[in-house]
């Protein structure tokens, strides 16, 4: 394609309606029609990045390959589209802001009066202009987070209206509305996706495309009637009815023509449609699987989506084990040595989640000698390794007192200590990102991975204290990852049980619908195995 072409993806009526759903479906119809596509993120809130956020409040903060903290939309994006985001392709109103501040503290508009409309808009259309000029992508999806009518998202509905004027034909808007269905009148109503789109109308940007999120089937005439008072073509507008899976979502999609009718849109004559065939693969395995695989998460925040990419990697692990997963959460603040068993009774594996902080450490310790002593297969992830080293040393190697300079500044004994070389660098003192790691001869790891070397992304700012390394591998737990330029363990097993793993980096973030993750996959199938 000789120009890029821009899908703006905006929302109404409510939030959590599913744009990163629909933008990742529609990026995964155009890939498969052989385009390369990539989808950006606005957030509107005033936060640099989601590092700073609560998970319990904003979900997981997703990390990029190039270390970048950013929302957890991208990760759909990841697993849909099977590519690497970055840095460019998340973007906060907290980072625009800054940006044209930092400029304007350079002097670099040379005194003019800094305004929301050109500057802070500008800037908007910078970034979204950005990716299509540097990487030569065919399509640039743009979902814009909130609700059409919030304050916080009205620069960017403006940055949007001005690039739909300016791209003209390259330019094209989808908007995802919520049909809901009054039980006590038996009837579906539009009039709030009506409003959404009149908003949205009053802002100068007609949409192109609606998307009509909905728990019952939309009879036709309905469909018609909104695309009648949205001012829309019938046949541009589509439902997003419930599903199983989110990944059943672009087959719906595609089912019912919407790729063909965007390519139309954006003056592109469509060829032939693509079969989704290792797509359809995987949704038949899901569909067909009946057997069940029990495993306990545990973990400090409530809020299911502060971990969505070990929920998503599980998930997908499982279908390709032929089996149903059935994640249960365990709040790790209420777990202690007397009800340990009772608690996780019935689970056949258990991931150790990530996280930060002492809240609930006690309870991640606890889990992890149970089912060490217990041979219940257990897979540490971030804090969650950590938490397997000192429990290890504390009830193996008899150091009573091992601990985490996290969670006791003043431990004598810190088997787990913040990196040397950032303790002078208090402001940057996370490690993020990919990074190698070297994989030990003989090592079950090395064994999954069937490779010398690989890469992983980290988020993380406390490492294995290396001065631990020979007491624990001679006691049986084994440093089987190491990053080959610094040395740090990436990665510990004990090799007496029959799975016992934990690793520094998040391997989740790294698991797609058509490329699951090994450590998954192997954890799932001893979990399967040790029924």
């Amino acid at each position: 394609m000789a120009e890029t072409k821009y899908i703006f993806v905006t929302g109404g009526v409510a939030s959590s309606l599913g744009k990163g759903v629909i933008s990742s479906s529609i990026g995964k119809l155009l890939q498969a029609r052989g385009y390369n596509v990539t989808i950006q993120k606005f957030d509107p809130y005033i936060n640099i990045n989601p590092g700073t956020l609560n998970p319990n409040e904003h979900g997981e903060c997703y990390v990029t390959v190039d270390g970048h903290e950013a929302d957890l939309d991208l990760g759909h994006y990841e697993r849909f589209l099977g590519v690497n985001m970055t840095k460019a392709n998340n973007i906060t109103t907290g980072r625009i802001y800054k940006r044209v501040i930092d400029r304007e503290r350079r002097g670099e508009y040379h005194g003019k009066t800094i305004q929301v409309v050109p500057h802070i808009t500008d800037e908007i259309k910078r970034n979204v202009k950005a990716l299509g000029t540097k990487s030569q992508f065919d399509f640039i999806i743009t979902e814009i987070g909130g609700t059409v009518g919030d304050i916080e998202s009205l620069p960017y509905m403006e940055s949007v209206r001005q690039l739909k004027f300016e791209l003209g034909r390259n330019a094209l808007c989808v908007h995802l509305t919520y049909v809901p269905y009054l039980a006590a009148a038996g009837e579906l109503k539009t009039k709030p996706t009506q409003h959404s789109v009149q908003k949205l109308q009053s802002l100068g940007i007609q949409p192109d495309v609606l998307v009509l999120r909905t728990e019952h089937e939309l009879p036709e005439d309905l469909k018609k009637k909104t695309a009648l008072f949205c001012n829309v073509d019938a046949n541009a507008v589509f439902q997003s009815i419930d599903a199983s899976t989110i990944y059943e979502v672009p087959v719906l999609l595609q089912n019912q023509g919407m790729d063909d009718i965007i390519l139309r849109k954006l003056d592109i004559t469509p060829g032939p449609k693509p079969t989704l065939g290792p797509w359809k693969e995987f949704l038949d395995r899901r569909a067909n699987a009946t057997e069940e695989v029990h495993i306990g998460l545990v973990g400090k925040y409530d809020l299911q989506d502060a971990y969505k990419s070990i929920l998503e990697a599980a998930s997908q692990a499982a279908t390709y084990n032929n089996r149903k997963l059935k994640m249960q959460f365990f709040n790790s603040e209420n777990i202690t040595a007397e009800n340990v068993a009772k608690t996780l009774e019935g689970m056949d594996g258990i991931i150790i989640g990530p996280g930060a902080g002492q809240r609930g450490i006690e309870g991640k310790n606890v889990v992890a000698r149970y089912t060490r002593e217990n041979n219940i297969p257990t897979f540490g992830i971030g804090l969650g390794m950590q938490c397997m080293v000192v429990e290890f040393a504390r009830n193996v190697l008899g150091i009573a007192d091992a601990n985490s300079r996290e969670m006791n500044e003043a431990t004598p004994n810190n088997v787990i200590d913040i990196m040397e070389e950032l303790k002078a660098h208090l402001s940057d003192t996370m490690r993020m990102g990919n990074f190698d790691c070297a994989l030990i001869e003989g090592s079950k790891l090395k064994e999954i991975y069937g490779a010398n070397c690989i890469q992983e992304r980290h988020h993380h700012r406390y490492e294995l204290n290396n001065r631990y390394q020979e007491q624990l591998e001679a006691a049986g737990m084994k440093c089987v990852g190491i990053n080959p330029d610094t040395k740090l363990v990436e990665a510990v097993e004990v090799a007496e049980h029959p799975w016992y793993i934990g690793v520094q980096y998040y391997p989740q973030y790294n698991s797609t619908v058509l490329k699951p993750h090994p450590l998954f996959l192997a954890f799932i199938k001893a979990a399967i195995e040790g029924k």
